[in-house]
């Protein structure tokens, strides 16, 4: 997406994946790569799992957004700098409002609380959800997230441990861990805790269908995919990049290409 749409702004771009698995690393190796990335001249890094909450200490600036959220997925370097900021809470607000409009927003229950959890539990309080309850397979780092959130929306968002106890009166499920994904199959939840009136979202996009949409689906939920977050982050992170406002659109299009072909094996 970013060499393309970098293509039609008249630009040259190389955008390179730095796989820590293929490589062999873990999330320690950050420190090394964030300079060798730097030093060979690159504008800048997207991050992704493991690595949004440990690129944090490395930067010399966060955007107030990063800050709040806890998480970084852009980082630009620009005059001897490290500039971290969240592209993810803008993307997945993005794509709500797009896709999702007339969504109820009274109680909304999250899945999942890491890197990407915190920056969507962020965008749904932006958006103005009024109860919204986090439950992660770690408790203590959901409770972390709601405490972190709560000093910008007191009132507004808690931590449970049991998802069977969030969801009766709920109206919205987001769907913010690495289940469903390509190598990951399976479903986050109990099939038997669906409802017909609930609207469901995956942040998952390889594959766009996962297993809980399509659970969803057939029982006539409304459902929102990962692709409109994946392209409305990206686009941000262009902006953020090379300083141009990328076509949300034209990057859509390029997104929706990569369907057929094999997974990246992104993790969120």
């Amino acid at each position: 997406m970013h060499e393309e749409e970098a293509a039609a702004h008249g630009l040259r771009c190389a955008y390179q994946r730095i796989d820590l698995e293929r490589l062999g690393l873990a999330a320690e190796a950050l420190p090394d790569l964030l300079t060798a990335a730097e030093r060979t001249g690159f504008a800048g890094v997207n991050v992704t799992h493991p690595c949004k909450q440990a690129v944090m200490p490395l930067l010399t600036d966060l955007s107030d957004e990063a800050r709040a959220i806890g998480s970084v997925n852009t980082v630009v370097f620009a005059g001897g700098r490290r500039a971290g900021y969240n592209t993810d809470w803008s993307g997945f607000r993005q794509s709500v409002r797009d896709r999702l409009p007339g969504a109820g927003f009274g109680r909304v229950v999250q899945l999942g609380a890491g890197g990407a959890g915190a920056a969507i539990a962020y965008a749904m309080l932006d958006l103005g959800v009024r109860e919204l309850v986090v439950v992660d397979t770690i408790h203590e780092r959901a409770g972390s997230l709601a405490n972190r959130l709560a000093a910008a929306y007191p009132g507004r968002v808690r931590a449970e441990r049991d998802v069977s106890a969030a969801l009766p009166g709920a109206e919205g499920l987001i769907h913010a861990t690495p289940t469903g994904m390509s190598g990951h199959p399976g479903l986050p939840l109990p099939v038997s805790l669906l409802r017909r009136d609930l609207w469901v979202a995956d942040v998952v996009y390889f594959p766009l269908e996962t297993e809980l949409l399509r659970a969803a689906r057939q029982l006539g939920c409304r459902t929102l995919d990962g692709a409109g977050m994946a392209v409305s982050q990206a686009a941000e992170a262009f902006r953020l990049f090379t300083g141009l406002q990328a076509d949300a659109g034209r990057m859509r299009s390029v997104f929706e290409s990569f369907d057929a072909s094999p997974s990246p094996g992104r993790d969120r």
